[in-house]
């Protein structure tokens, strides 16, 4: 995998209520692999907002860290199998949430990495939705990435 790459995170979260939320994002990152682990680091514009926050991701097998500084705070943990709580700090006060991974997939290959992750997600201590998180990672190239999505 090259250094620039293009990530494309997509979210869904199945909530209580049975409606569905669909958030993507697709960026410029830069990629990088040591100790058996995987990064991308980006940064990521807010609508409304002056500032940004960048977004370091970390990942290998049954674990991704997601590490926002600047406009947003947190340190998300997401282990399968485990419940971890976290202080999520916004323009609007901190909020209390909670991870509890139930699955996570990594596969590579030569010029794409996916990680697909399943979890509940708490608002302070209380249950909020069920998601799930979907990351691809390609080599940026001349040819736009949107063709092969």
């Amino acid at each position: 995998m090259t250094k620039d790459v293009l990530v494309s995170i997509k979210g869904l979260q199945f909530n209580l209520s049975e409606d569905e939320t669909h958030v993507e994002t697709v960026t410029a990152a830069k990629y990088y692999q040591r100790n058996n682990s995987h990064y991308v680091i980006y940064e990521e514009l807010f609508e409304g907002f002056e500032g940004t926050a960048q977004n370091v991701i970390k990942f290998k097998e049954h674990s991704l860290d997601l590490t926002k500084k600047g406009l947003i705070n947190v340190h998300m943990i997401f282990e399968e199998n485990r419940k971890n709580m976290s202080n999520y700090s916004t323009p609007f006060g901190d909020i209390m949430i909670g991870i509890d991974a139930k699955k996570i997939r990594l596969k590579e290959a030569e010029e794409e990495i996916r990680v697909d992750v399943d979890y509940a997600l708490e608002v302070n201590y209380e249950h909020l939705a069920d998601c799930k998180l979907s990351m691809e990672i390609h080599p940026q190239r001349e040819e736009s990435f949107f063709d092969r999505i």
